[in-house]
């Protein structure tokens, strides 16, 4: 959602809303696939109108409804690294990580790389979205949480577009049918995409949707 659907600043673009409800209004499926948290994707699609499914926490949980969220990884080893790190970065949690059932996410004052090494040998992955740091099961991951929900739907990868713009993002770009990517996006989302969009956010969103025959 955050660079894809907003700006940098996680200003909704209004453009690319319409455009998501235009096509699950003419029946093509669309699925929310986020770093953050499930309340902020629930209410989002909500507000825009797409019945799901949706994936939040970068893959730890699946939600199919109210009576139904599949929940593909476990908060406590990403806690046990997050307490690690702290006694070596000055790392601090999202203000969001209160409501984190599967993985922490922290404000991005370490690099990447100095976060995986503090963390190295404890089993957790390190990924960047460009806005947080999050330390989540390396059996998560946006990509098997997205396969599952296509899955629920009779989808795979192969039949969709698929847009991301963080290092999170990569696997299920290379995945896609189609993956599209932002020129603000991460080199690794970039490098992984088939289609890079003439201008970032929501709106080069919509560009690559009516570029590939998805809108008029």
């Amino acid at each position: 959602m955050d660079g894809t659907l907003t700006d940098r600043k996680r200003r909704l673009d209004l453009g690319a809303a319409e455009a998501l409800r235009t096509l699950s209004r003419r029946g093509l499926p669309v699925v929310l696939a986020t770093g953050n948290v499930l309340p902020i994707a629930l209410a989002l699609a909500r507000f825009i109108g797409l019945p799901g499914p949706l994936v939040a926490e970068n893959g730890g949980l699946v939600y199919y409804g109210e009576h139904r969220i599949e929940r593909l990884s476990h908060r406590r080893p990403a806690w046990e690294a997050y307490c690690r790190a702290r006694l070596t970065l000055p790392v601090h949690r999202l203000f969001t990580d209160r409501w984190r059932e599967t993985e922490v996410a922290l404000e991005p004052t370490v690099s990447v790389a100095s976060l995986r090494r503090a963390v190295r040998g404890l089993g957790v992955r390190v990924e960047s979205t460009g806005f947080a740091l999050h330390l989540f099961e390396p059996r998560a991951g946006k990509r098997v949480a997205v396969q599952r929900a296509l899955a629920s739907l009779g989808l795979s990868l192969d039949d969709c577009l698929v847009a991301g713009d963080g290092d999170n993002d990569v696997e299920m770009l290379r995945r896609a049918g189609v993956g599209v990517s932002f020129p603000d996006a991460s080199p690794r989302a970039r490098a992984a995409a088939d289609y890079l969009a003439p201008v970032p956010g929501g709106a080069g969103l919509v560009k690559a949707l009516k570029r590939h025959g998805l809108l008029p």
